[in-house]
């Protein structure tokens, strides 16, 4: 949520912000939103005041012996145009929260200018594609091959962008995610935790996946209304919802290795073949939780941490600056993590990393105590360390074989039992 104080004394900045990512905000129609509030309010505290002195009126007439009932006749006056212009604010509130719900964050002044993900920025590339002496297969030839990949199986279980993992596929899946546990967690400072994989609609609301992108989730019909997490960036982030953090705690940061389920709602048609568009996929993720003062520091590190994996996987990849119009609603800045294809002979995204500043903190009522006292809000990053699924496509890519095998990864080998390759039966 932008800051609410902002958007009251300068909505023509936030305009020409929001402007950048292609929204209109109407400024016009805000100021005279706020100039009902305002009206509201001060007639509501007008009347309160004078109904509270019409009551102590009465008690002092009372006192005297005096007839009161014309001040009691007034008083019930007072009550009824109170609560008439009490029900007038709440609902100009509700026009005000709404708007304010529905708005993206504001951007970093760092964020390149562009219509669409061709204007994305290149900040840097590490390793080189690897030269085949072979027409390189895609990953779900080479799966199938290994007998790893079973995408008719999960279709007759569970429909469409599904997929069950077998074997020597299946086992190399987790090694994925456990070895970047272990890189996050041993090396860069992580805590890992376990959350859960329901959650209830405030914590969606805290992130900003509701109300907005609501089409893009699971809802689980029952007795309770929960939803499937799209990411563990919602439990996680909501570990600080409605807490008041002291500055010695800070920073906070959390790993998690989750499912992931998501609908996949505006992308009818694109990636329908194999794992690189799935409802249901694995996800390491990345989470930290930071004074203001620190957060671009913050992001710079945790995307660091996300490269990593890659450089320790030996797979070419390169980290790309988000344009204005590409990047993600409670976002203010992006780094995408993209790692080459060669089935496709282009750079494909395997991480996202992002700094929400205060954007989800205001929506969860998660704050530091300053040095001076004072509660703020906090920032909040969160990035992908990585999906595990589109690592795993990566893997057996890059490391195919013409005889049909995947050699194993260094990095992997000591929780693959020391298998160096994966070789068809």
């Amino acid at each position: 949520m932008i800051d609410p104080k902002l958007l009251r004394s300068d909505p023509e900045t936030v305009a020409r912000n929001l402007a950048r990512r292609g929204v209109v905000f109407e400024v016009a129609a805000w100021r005279a939103l706020e100039e009902r509030r305002k009206g509201a309010q001060l007639e509501s505290d007008r009347l309160r005041a004078e109904r509270n002195a019409n009551a102590k009126a009465v008690g002092m007439a009372k006192g005297r012996g005096a007839d009161a009932s014309a001040l009691l006749a007034r008083g019930e006056q007072l009550t009824g145009e109170l609560a008439a212009v009490e029900r007038a604010l709440t609902s100009v509130q509700a026009e005000i929260d709404g708007w304010q719900l529905a708005l993206p964050n504001l951007l970093h002044e760092s964020v390149p200018d562009g219509t669409s993900e061709a204007d994305n920025r290149e900040v840097r590339r590490w390793g080189e594609p690897r030269a085949f002496e072979f027409q390189p297969l895609d990953h779900v030839t080479v799966g199938e091959r290994l007998g790893g990949l079973d995408f008719q199986a999960a279709a007759r279980i569970s429909g469409a962008r599904f997929v069950v993992m077998r074997g020597q596929i299946a086992r190399l899946h987790r090694a994925l995610a456990q070895f970047m546990l272990d890189l996050h967690t041993l090396e860069h400072g992580y805590t890992e935790v376990y959350v859960p994989y329901l959650v209830q609609s405030q914590a969606l609301f805290g992130t900003g996946q509701l109300p907005k992108f609501e089409q893009d989730l699971f809802k689980v019909a029952g007795a309770q209304d929960f939803y499937l997490i799209p990411t563990a960036e919602v439990p996680v982030t909501n570990l600080v919802r409605e807490q008041i953090l002291g500055a010695e705690s800070l920073p906070l940061r959390f790993v998690c290795h989750t499912p992931c389920f998501r609908s996949e709602a505006g992308a009818a048609g694109k990636d329908t073949r194999g794992m690189i568009r799935m409802h249901q996929f694995d996800k390491v993720e990345l989470v930290h939780i930071v004074r203001p003062e620190s957060s671009y520091d913050a992001l710079e590190a945790l995307t660091g941490h996300a490269e990593q994996v890659l450089k320790r996987l030996g797979l070419p990849f390169r980290t790309m600056a988000l344009c204005a119009a590409d990047i993600g609603a409670s976002a203010a800045k992006t780094y995408d993590i993209e790692v080459w294809l060669p089935s496709q002979r282009r750079y494909r995204e395997i991480s996202s990393c992002s700094n929400d500043e205060a954007f989800q903190a205001r929506r969860m009522q998660a704050r530091w105590r300053t040095p001076q006292g004072k509660p703020e809000p906090l920032h909040t990053l969160n990035g992908s360390g990585l999906a595990v699924g589109r690592t795993l496509v990566a893997v057996l890519e890059n490391y195919q074989q013409a005889d049909g095998s995947v050699a194993v990864p260094d990095a992997l080998r000591a929780y693959l039992g020391g298998l160096t390759r994966l070789a068809p039966d």
